[in-house]
């Protein structure tokens, strides 16, 4: 695991929500040892004693013990000093404090802690047009509240579409369009999805290489784990839900579902605004551990190398080698979802094994192309043509926790706090 020394400034993090995102962020950066203390906002009690809250944070279903996940399995316990009064214990000798008292934002008091910079994870404040004063609590609130930057661990969904995005919020993808945020204007930031991540990182290496004009049209589909989103058993839906889906039990089911991952996706690559693309997602019932299935409509040059299998995964060969941040990764070790939790840093893990593609030429008549004048299809000889198509397919794997997104949102994080 890469760390580094806690910061000259001994500055302070503040996480708001402590589900899988904030649990796993606060781990990571306990490793990473930047922030001389934590403060987390969980906005209400929990069980019967901070005792609780530190049993919660030590152990994970998914990743085993904190202790081992910092040093191997012959570490010793690293939660030490717990305070009742003050909510605080050290972990690992980082000083830890978890506020249980408020839900909305606005009434945290980062402030009154000299916390300037705050994740969000809890996936509820995502509309940054909203105001810090909005009943139900906004992204703004952390603001109010005295934080100087917000990180949202989830896209932006503005519920006014008349709205457009305020000119202090900005979505980055670490790797992609990092240098998009702007420290003497941003204020509000969304680090985009998992599933956004993996596939920037999918695209971005084939769109260096041909271009946008020469992908014609694109899909994906992600198969997708399981989220806090779904139900362990079946319940009824909440008043005025639309997706019955979303309220049976991830246990025992594939649940169709979607993602924002193409809206996201043309905010961190502009050129896919010139690209169809449509994006969908598949929820299994696996705790971590995704993939994306990219289909990709590449025109042929007709005196150009062939679009064939090697020339894909050349490409993304050369690209992992090429990237400096260890982000994109390319195996041909036929893994399977269980392979790859925990890979750190790996936005995706390209499975060059299975990469396909099949060229066909499609016919069309320019008599039916819109736009084409009749007077110049009237001087062809011949109105038909045949044009060469190849559909690629391309398979990336992610750890839609841990190794992927948590890790990449703690490196947006350091960022953002060493331009504060």
């Amino acid at each position: 695991m890469e760390t580094a020394s806690v910061n000259d400034k001994g500055a302070k993090l503040g996480i708001n929500g402590f589900g899988r995102i904030g649990k796993l962020t606060l781990w990571h950066h306990i490793g990473r040892k930047y922030f001389k203390e934590i403060m987390i906002n969980i906005g209400r009690e929990v069980g019967t004693s901070l005792e609780d809250i530190a049993h919660y944070v030590e152990r994970d279903s998914t990743y085993g013990m904190l202790r081992q996940y910092l040093y191997g399995h012959k570490a010793r316990p690293v939660i030490s000093d717990l305070d009742e009064k003050k909510g605080s214990m050290k972990i690992d000798g980082t000083m830890v404090t978890f506020l249980r008292s408020f839900r909305n934002p606005a009434k945290i008091g980062w402030g009154d802690s000299n916390v300037k910079l705050v994740v969000d994870t809890t996936g509820q404040f995502l509309d940054p047009t909203l105001a810090a004063d909005h009943p139900k609590g906004s992204a703004r609130g952390h603001l109010e509240a005295g934080a100087e930057k917000v990180i949202a661990s989830a896209p932006f969904k503005i519920k006014d579409k008349g709205k457009p995005m305020p000119d202090d919020a900005v979505t980055t993808v670490m790797g992609i369009n990092a240098n998009d945020y702007d420290p003497r204007k941003h204020k509000i930031i969304s680090n985009a999805s998992c599933s956004t991540t993996c596939l920037a990182h999918m695209i971005k290496p084939i769109l260096n290489y041909f271009g946008a004009k020469k992908i014609l049209s694109a899909s994906m589909a992600t198969v997708h784990a399981a989220t806090g989103s779904q139900e362990v058993l079946d319940r009824l839906p909440k008043e005025g839900k639309t997706d019955l889906r979303k309220n049976r039990s991830i246990m025992n089911n594939i649940i169709l579902t979607t993602t924002g991952a193409a809206n996201a996706l043309r905010l961190v690559i502009p050129e896919m605004n010139e690209i169809g693309f449509i994006a969908e997602s598949v929820r299994i019932p696996t705790v971590t551990g995704s993939i994306i299935i990219l289909v990709l409509d590449l025109q042929e040059e007709i005196n150009g190398d062939a679009v064939r299998k090697e020339m894909i995964n050349d490409i993304y060969r050369q690209a992992a080698e090429d990237d400096p941040y260890g982000y994109l990764h390319f195996s041909q070790k036929q893994n399977v979802s269980g392979d790859i939790i925990g890979m750190p840093k790996a936005a995706t893990i390209i499975e060059g094994h299975e990469t396909h593609t099949r060229t066909a030429e499609v016919t069309i008549d320019l008599n039916t192309v819109p736009g084409i004048e009749k007077d110049v299809t009237a001087a062809l000889k011949n109105t038909i043509i045949r044009i060469p198509i190849t559909q690629t397919v391309i398979y990336g794997w992610y750890d839609n926790e841990m190794g992927s997104y948590v890790n990449i949102l703690g490196d947006r994080t350091v960022t953002i706090a060493e331009n504060m």
